[in-house]
């Protein structure tokens, strides 16, 4: 007998959610745990115990294991990661301003190779000497590496040299870009190699604990993770391209909002921790971003839906521009734990530092904000700066306040390096802690949350006046703000979808009127012409006063908590195989892509090696992932114009597309 029953994980910054799910029943039962980044295991276990818990489900009748998170986006949102090494094989140091690498890289190091290969894959002499004479110190100062060699998708031998060398001197993870994509444009494809090296670790330590859990409960289904355009690839395969797990929750929540509203035509906004997400339906198929996905300002090669992530979420730091003469709230892009959730897990900690801070005469600069470690391996602190290594020393598994932790302003700074690095969580006022106030939410610890408003309510704004008069009102003011950024970001991804991207909803004063509903003789309004769908666990007391700001109507489904989770097991297994045919001279056919180069002396001969070969490609790629494929689908592009009257190959793109749902494990 098949054992039917599906469990599905999402590791969100705040949440982890599991749910149980059954192909023929639906939703059989969910639950929610505090994601701990200190040891996932800890949340996944206790979401995972609870559903089970609830549902009365054995953990032995559980066929399949899908996992979906937002980890990776909210790494590269926040810009955080582990230090990584870039090899550039064939490049020079102009071509780091391309494509947004150099700003990707950051003070991270980077190493030129001569070397590389042409369009047609002849190599340039490789000279490794740089790589050798850097290594040694290289492997005690980075935990990951990343290769990108010049035209590799045409010969990945250099990337493959290169690679080999750095785990043999190294043992550490390395990533080539021939591995990710096949597409030209080297500096980007480097840059989507970076960030792929860096998520490596963070993925593996999710997927390593989600695995650890399931052997412990005697749960021996296969485990599978949502790729960023929704369908699923192997635990595997994920734990190799990381990257392609950016998105992987915003994914999930697009599959699972089609599954839980029925709707085939809407505006999708999901609202987590870290970040707002927002894509649109349309004959209930998200579109794909053939560009590749953009997360944090960085524009990759990945294929993911065509969503867009913003720094803005429940959890999102509140920022109080009191310069003019009337005080500004800013929201995100950076995620605190909110003072609400801190306190709730330290308890007097938080509280007894609060209440000495609102005894002080004079306000601090620093006051309500407290740093704590996130709990991540030691290894992960590699390559920190004397300064940064110092002030990390001084902070523990407990908040400790900024006042007491910084004892000068430059002190700020290597703080902030700290926390980009994913060594420090920074705690401080968040919406959440607004909605505590309000009593709009309850889960964690009010007074804190009262507390910390009450500090900044010390602070005036340019005219000498206090930013509000109560703690409620400036959670009003708060909450407003991110009912207002919430508004203006799915309008964004509006009008990108109908090409009028060049309208900032932020900065239009027309969007301004119809949004504030502002009178004059002149009325403006504006609506949408399908549902907005609210997503997240905070939807229902966010989304009901945005959708009314747009004029649409909101859908909110029951299970609206757990869409991601939902999405994760009701995905299947997507694979395609590229290979191209390039003609350099006459009677000459070069194959390139799911294998190693071949040369051919005709046309029709290339062009059925590279079918036989993208199909056969494909058939493996969807096998290795769990899945048969059941439908394989043919794409051919062939770019031959007619020169001097003889028609002449450039290039032909053949693309194989399979689609199989994955293999349920057998009771």
């Amino acid at each position: 007998m098949t054992r039917s029953v599906l469990l599905g994980i999402d590791t969100g910054g705040t949440y982890t959610d599991a749910v149980l799910f059954s192909e023929t029943d639906g939703l059989l039962a969910k639950a929610k745990a505090l994601t701990t980044r200190h040891d996932l295991a800890v949340g996944i276990s206790a979401s995972v115990d609870e559903v089970l818990h609830s549902s009365g489900v054995p953990a032995s009748a559980i066929g399949l294991v899908s996992l979906s998170t937002t980890l990776a986006t909210n790494a590269l949102v926040e810009g955080q990661g582990g230090r990584t090494c870039l090899i550039m094989i064939g490049f020079g140091p102009d071509d780091l301003k391309r494509d947004g690498l150099s700003e990707a890289l950051g003070t991270a190091p980077v190493i030129f190779l001569s070397g590389g290969h042409d369009t047609h894959g002849n190599e340039n002499l490789l000279d490794m000497s740089p790589l050798e004479d850097a290594l040694p110190r290289l492997g005690q100062a980075v935990s990951a590496f990343a290769v990108a060699g010049y035209f590799a998708v045409r010969n990945p031998a250099h990337e493959v040299r290169v690679r080999d060398r750095i785990r043999t001197v190294t043992d550490l993870p390395v990533t080539c870009s021939h591995e990710l994509s096949s597409k030209l444009g080297g500096p980007r494809r480097a840059l989507t190699t970076l960030l792929n090296a860096r998520l490596v670790a963070m993925i593996d330590r999710l997927i390593g604990s989600c695995e650890t859990f399931t052997k412990q409960r005697g749960i021996s289904a296969p485990m599978m993770v949502v790729r960023g355009d929704g369908a699923l690839i192997s635990a595997a395969e994920a734990r190799l391209r990381p990257i392609e797990t950016i998105l992987s929750g915003p994914a999930a929540s697009l599959v699972g909002a089609r599954y839980l509203t029925g709707l085939d035509n809407a505006v999708v906004s999901d609202i987590g921790g870290t970040t707002t997400d927002v894509a649109i339906l349309d004959g209930g198929k998200p579109r794909l971003d053939a560009d590749g996905a953009v997360v944090g300002g960085h524009r990759t090669m990945v294929e993911a839906v065509a969503m867009r992530t913003y720094g803005l979420g429940g959890d999102s730091e509140v920022r109080i521009d009191e310069r003019g003469l009337t005080a500004r709230i800013e929201l995100g892009p950076r995620r605190l734990i909110p003072l609400s959730l801190a306190a709730a897990l330290h308890g007097d900690v938080m509280l007894d530092a609060l209440e000495r801070q609102l005894r002080s005469v004079h306000p601090g600069r620093n006051d309500g904000q407290f740093a704590v470690r996130t709990g991540v391996p030691e290894s992960l602190a590699a390559g920190l700066q004397p300064q940064e290594a110092a002030l990390f020393a001084r902070i523990d598994d407990k908040p400790l306040p900024l006042d007491q932790l910084l004892t000068s302003t430059a002190q700020g700074a290597v703080l902030d390096r700290l926390v980009a690095r994913g060594l420090v969580h920074l705690c401080g006022i968040t919406p959440s802690d607004a909605m505590h106030v309000l009593g709009r939410q309850g889960q964690w610890e009010r007074k804190a949350a009262k507390l910390g408003l009450r500090l900044a309510l010390r602070m005036k704004d340019g005219a000498g006046r206090p930013i509000a008069e109560t703690p409620e009102e400036l959670a009003t003011r708060i909450v407003a703000r991110l009912h207002r950024r919430s508004a203006e970001i799915v309008l964004g991804t509006c009008f990108a979808e109908d090409d009028l991207a060049e309208v900032d909803p932020a900065r239009s004063v027309l969007i301004d009127r119809a949004l504030s509903g502002k009178d004059g003789i002149v009325h403006f309004g504006l609506s949408l012409d399908r549902p907005l769908v609210g997503l997240g666990a905070s939807a229902p007391v966010y989304y009901p006063e945005i959708a009314e700001m747009l004029s649409t109507a909101a859908s909110i489904p029951r299970d609206a908590d757990v869409a991601n989770a939902v999405g994760a097991v009701v995905g299947q297994v997507q694979m395609s195989a590229e290979v191209l045919v390039t003609s350099p001279q006459d009677g000459i056919f070069i194959l390139s892509g799911c294998g190693d180069s071949l040369r051919l002396g005709e046309q029709e001969a290339a062009f059925a090696e590279a079918r036989r070969r993208a199909d056969s490609v494909v058939r493996e790629r969807v096998a290795a992932n769990g899945a048969s494929a059941t439908l394989v689908i043919m794409e051919e592009s062939v770019d031959a114009p007619e020169i001097e009257g003889r028609r002449r190959l450039i290039e032909a793109r053949i693309v194989a597309r399979a689609v199989g749902r994955p293999r349920i494990a057998l009771g």
